[in-house]
């Protein structure tokens, strides 16, 4: 059993931003999927840009950095609310059908608990919303959404969403350098 004394210790400490790591992007779809597993891909691309050793398969762990940790997963879960707890910054980075009229788009994710339909299906704003509820606390979150053509059985992405690559590349980089995580 947690002593309650310590527990709040580590509450008020990690609310203050005093324990925090800086930043964490994390990708999930399933890179199996063709244009689903473009996540993936965007990190790889982003760790070849800060010059870090880039992980040759969605199984390999991605290199560490002084300032930004990498993941990729399947998809979201409940359980990571811990995970982005201990964040100053995260950017999610997911796949969009379509539904979405820009190709790429950055946008600030707010803590918004979403209904879905499906059980396996978790948005960054509920899990932003987990965090807060949890901890008292959410990180400063954003999501990357980029647009997938085809979803067939292949690791490999369309002409057209590995098009787009550079692009969601570029906005990370943005938004890293607003933030002075790059400094």
């Amino acid at each position: 059993m947690a002593d309650p004394v310590s527990g709040l210790f580590y509450y008020l400490f990690d609310r203050d931003g005093a324990n925090l790591k800086k930043t964490l992007i994390i990708g999930f779809g399933n890179p199996d999927r063709e244009d689903d597993g473009v996540a993936w891909h965007i990190l790889r691309a982003l760790t070849v840009r800060l010059g870090l050793p880039s992980p040759g398969s969605y199984e390999d762990e991605f290199p560490e950095s002084a300032s930004i940790d990498f993941a990729f997963h399947l998809q979201l879960t409940p359980e990571m609310a811990e995970e982005i707890n201990e964040y100053e910054y995260v950017c999610f980075v997911d796949a969009h059908t379509g539904n979405i009229p820009e190709p790429v788009r950055l946008i600030s994710v707010e803590s918004e608990f979403q209904r879905s339909p499906f059980t396996h299906h978790l948005t960054p704003q509920s899990l932003v919303s987990m965090c807060e509820t949890l901890y008292g606390r959410k990180p400063d979150s954003a999501l990357l959404s980029v647009l997938g053509h085809r979803f067939l059985f292949s690791r490999q992405l369309s002409e057209e969403t590995a098009a787009l690559v550079p692009q969601a590349v570029d906005l990370i980089w943005e938004w890293l350098k607003e933030r002075r995580i790059l400094e």
